[in-house]
């Protein structure tokens, strides 16, 4: 046919050559959207699915492709999951860091598929943040999975809407290995999804198989990154001490919410005092309600005061140009409790004076974030000196350790107010005072040494996360030198 005649056909049927032209390409374009739209339907689905069973893969693999090959992953432990292990973390910060890297341990011994940790929201701190707020989730995940299978949730198969009801129980505290394996391991059997609803030390310091105790230290030193925003500020902070000149982290525990618990009103009017013990009423899981202030701090079980430990860092030898930077959330009776410190060590510094107030700000009533950058800080400090043996303390000093034991001064605070009150009442001269308190820690500074195992009282032997001795000395070649 030539050009006429289709001309001619084309006006037959009441078009034009034009017309037919654009008809075809719309036909085309409409092919071009609907296959553009059904492969990103597909493509989502995929990132999906994939984020569930193993998050940052596909968002390396097609959106960063020059880094994929940078990153080696180690590769997936290959088992049958026997369930699925939900666990709430209650506490602050370190408690909850310490649980996390038990409940790790756990899944893997049980041979289990967890479920990323859920934190406390409803502790004093009440503080809103998901795992994901504070720790590189998709690090966590990928770091540990030659060892444990983690996953963002329960699949739908096994979820509440679908009518499956995980069973919810807190294990015992301070369990061993034959525990978890005869006690719970058989409920799975049972149920597919079980919930430990408490999980602060829920595994036992020692007896627990060496390969055991160092996935407890990889979990802790490596898989538990914070976030970006909380390394980089954490980072600053840390760059901005050290331009300074060598500093000191005093983690001064004198806070509200550790007074209202441990009963300490040592150095408190009358109003304060009467204050904490409503506070501490106010919270049914503090099962302590009266407690003898004056008694538990000649025990050695109340944080020093401010003004104790003034007197303390001065009796240790640091002079008045040393840089402090206070590693803690707001001191109860704010600045008029430290006015004795300041005084006597005028580079005093804390997070809210090095940092812009907008640098914060994502940071305001999330207590978790502020105390990791508090943990980030102390643990790069030249000393850490901790006013009293919490979690934070603690969690500090293995990290303190594990890094080729920098000087940590583990504050012996019974000998320490026996002292403190000889002195003041003036019984005990500054030099005899200094002298005592020098003398009484001359090894204390966090040495390479072996955990005191106390068998029957777990809670008054040294914590495993303080003094993991089996995860570096190795490394280190420390058993010449541990005690």
């Amino acid at each position: 046919m030539d050009v006429r005649s289709e001309s001619s056909s084309s006006v037959r049927w009441g078009k034009l050559p034009g017309q037919v032209i654009q008809r075809s390409r719309l036909q085309v374009w409409f092919i071009r959207v609907c296959s553009t739209i059904l492969i990103w339907t597909c493509l989502v689905q995929l990132l999906t699915v994939g984020e569930l069973w193993h998050p940052r893969f596909f968002t390396g693999f097609f959106f960063n492709p020059i880094n994929v090959s940078t990153v080696h992953l180690p590769p997936p432990r290959n088992y049958t999951s026997n369930g699925f292990l939900k666990v709430s973390c209650n506490g602050g910060l370190n408690q909850m860091r310490a649980a996390i890297c038990d409940m790790v341990t756990v899944a893997r011994l049980l041979n289990l598929t967890l479920v990323v940790p859920e934190l406390d929201k409803t502790s004093f701190w009440a503080d809103p943040s998901d795992f994901e707020d504070i720790f590189n989730v998709g690090h966590f995940i990928d770091s540990l999975r030659d060892e444990v299978r983690i996953v963002k949730r329960v699949p739908k198969r096994f979820s509440r809407n679908n009518g499956s009801q995980p069973l919810e129980m807190p294990p015992v505290s301070w369990s061993s290995e034959k525990y978890y394996l005869e006690q719970i391991l058989p409920l799975f059997n049972k149920h597919k999804v079980i919930h430990f609803n408490r999980t602060d030390t829920r595994l036992a310091n020692n007896g627990i198989p060496p390969h055991l105790q160092k996935l407890r230290c990889r979990v802790n030193f490596h898989a538990l990154k914070f976030t970006p925003s909380i390394e980089a500020l954490g980072n600053k902070l840390i760059s901005i001490l050290q331009e300074k000149g060598p500093f000191m982290a005093l983690h001064l525990r004198y806070e509200m919410d550790m007074l209202a618990f441990s009963g300490c009103t040592h150095g408190c009017t009358t109003e304060e005092s009467e204050e904490l013990k409503r506070l501490r009423y106010a919270f049914p899981w503090w099962r302590e309600k009266e407690i003898a202030s004056e008694e538990r701090r000649s025990q050695g079980l109340c944080p020093l005061t401010p003004e104790e430990a003034t007197l303390v860092l001065q009796a240790l030898g640091f002079g008045q140009d040393t840089q402090i930077y206070i590693a803690s959330g707001e001191i109860y009776g704010s600045e008029k409790r430290l006015a004795v410190l300041r005084n006597t060590f005028p580079r005093i510094v804390k997070k809210e004076t090095l940092l812009d107030p907008e640098e914060l700000r994502q940071f305001q009533n999330h207590s978790s974030q502020m105390a990791a950058l508090d943990f980030m800080v102390s643990v790069a400090s030249n000393i850490f000196v901790p006013s009293y043996d919490g979690n934070m303390a603690k969690l500090v000093e293995g990290h303190r350790r594990y890094h080729g034991f920098k000087k940590t001064v583990q504050l012996n605070r019974k000998k320490l107010v026996e002292l403190i009150d000889l002195h003041q009442n003036g019984t005990l001269s500054w030099e005899g005072f200094s002298n005592a308190v020098k003398s009484s820690h001359e090894e204390r500074i966090g040495r390479p040494k072996h955990r005191t195992i106390i068998t029957e009282k777990p809670k008054e032997e040294d914590y495993f996360y303080a003094n993991p001795e089996e995860c570096f000395c190795e490394m280190a070649n420390c058993s010449h030198s541990i005690r």
